[in-house]
């Protein structure tokens, strides 16, 4: 039977794989496992603005209520605001709602430990075991209540600015911004914290009706944005996704900014002020080899980790190092954020802009990407793509091919029944070529 959590909770096809059955089952059995039970739990929930969203909210406020626990409802956030609430508000867990960039129909639940920190795959595999037993239920007072924390929005953006130097630093000023919103979570809090933060700035997909999150829009969809930087003739462009805990950006000519990107520069400028622990970022098997060698250059050590944040974050708090992130934007800046947080991110990306003095294409420059091609394989069996002797031959053949100039790595999503094949080659064609012969070997196995 396949793991119910994947990398990043549980997530599916709302009403289908994830219903209000299980997502109430799942709230239960994560109060049975992550409270001790000697006093009543505290439980922070958010969502972003998906329709689904609505349906699995009460479904896990009424799992949370009935195990006992208390319910403060934090209403439509970003997923790192609801994990920064939890730790604010000494809840013993929170949980988001969202499937990220995932299109509307598909939804999600994202477990954090108090603190705001994610799960290990032990208390995951604990929850998912707990879902089997018996559930106790209280009655009485020993109900949980639901109560409603209506400013976490306006703390979590003073949390925010605070990272900047204060609730009245302005290093933003003088910078004109387009900021995409994806019609997701970031619309509530997006355009209050970079204004404040002194940027002009110009939102689009900022007006969510439920419908609408992630589509043709966001940071897997970045044409809009880079349209609109060019004919506002803006600084950059920022991107988030829908539940905002990443974010890629666009230099004033329309170029994209991505995580490795983003990294490096935030990697050079905290290295050079000393906040950059050990002199080491954390990224993933995923980050373009031209970051690695740009960081080896800059003597910034580089410690690769398996996809996915949260094995970053793992890598992170085991040493306590200061920055990592992944190629798609995922970035932890671990001084100011347990997670992800896109708009965090973003605010000191473009503050470095500011403090650099150089135009955000300039600081991009520090790292020359090797051509890159990844194909999604959708519709196969994972485990049978795993097992393959002929998909293994056909990796072997293509490593030996591009010897030291370039790499191939085939990686199983961990939310979609999908295998995603990357390959770097010395040219975009030749990295084409090896990825679509690997995809076509993985497809003849259906």
């Amino acid at each position: 039977m396949a793991r119910l959590f994947g990398t990043d909770g549980v997530r599916g096809l709302a009403n289908v794989d994830l219903t209000p059955e299980l997502a109430l089952a799942i709230a239960s059995a994560a109060a049975a496992v992550l409270t001790d039970g000697s006093t009543r739990p505290r439980v922070v929930v958010g969502r972003d603005p998906r329709a689904s969203g609505e349906m699995l909210e009460n479904a896990v406020v009424a799992g949370l209520t009935a195990a006992g626990a208390d319910a403060i409802r934090v209403g439509v956030l970003p997923t790192p605001a609801v994990a920064y609430l939890t730790d604010r508000l000494g809840a013993d867990f929170g949980i988001m709602l969202s499937a990220s960039h995932n299109a509307m129909p598909d939804n999600g639940i994202k477990i954090f430990a108090a603190g705001g920190h994610k799960l290990d795959d032990a208390v995951e595999d604990a929850i998912e075991a707990q879902l089997a037993l018996p559930m106790p239920r209280p009655t009485g007072s020993a109900i949980g209540r639901v109560l409603d924390h209506h400013i976490g929005g306006g703390e979590y953006v003073e949390h925010l600015l605070t990272s900047l130097g204060g609730p009245d630093a302005r290093p933003l000023a003088g910078l004109k911004v387009v900021v995409d919103c994806a019609n997701g979570a970031a619309s509530s809090v997006a355009a209050d914290a970079y204004r404040r933060a002194g940027a002009e700035l110009i939102t689009i997909h900022a007006t969510p009706d439920g419908l609408n999150i992630n589509a043709d829009c966001g940071s897997t969809h970045i044409g809009d944005l880079v349209s609109a930087v060019r004919e506002v003739g803006a600084d950059a462009g920022i991107a988030h996704d829908g539940d905002a805990d990443r974010c890629l950006a666009v230099d004033a000519d329309g170029d994209v900014v991505d995580g490795d990107h983003i990294l490096a520069i935030l990697a050079l400028s905290m290295r050079e002020r000393g906040l950059l622990h050990r002199d080491t970022v954390v990224s993933t098997v995923m980050a373009n080899l031209g970051f690695t060698l740009a960081m080896r250059d800059a003597g910034i050590e580089v410690l690769a980790t398996a996809v996915g944040d949260r094995y970053v974050l793992e890598e992170m708090r085991r040493e306590g190092y200061t920055l990592g992130g992944e190629q798609s934007g995922h970035v932890i800046m671990s001084e100011h954020a347990t997670t992800g947080d896109g708009i965090l991110t973003a605010l000191h990306l473009l503050a470095e802009v500011s403090r650099s003095g150089m135009s955000l294409a300039d600081l991009a420059s520090v790292v020359t990407k090797l051509p890159q091609v990844l194909v999604n394989v959708k519709g196969v069996d994972k485990a049978v793509v795993a097992a393959s002797p002929e998909v293994a031959e056909a990796v072997l053949a293509a490593e030996a091919m591009l010897g030291q100039t370039g790499r191939v790595l085939l990686r199983p999503s961990g939310t979609e029944p999908v295998v995603r094949v990357m390959v770097e080659a010395p040219s975009q064609e030749q990295a084409e070529e090896v990825a679509g012969s690997l995809a076509a070997v993985i497809r003849g196995l259906g």
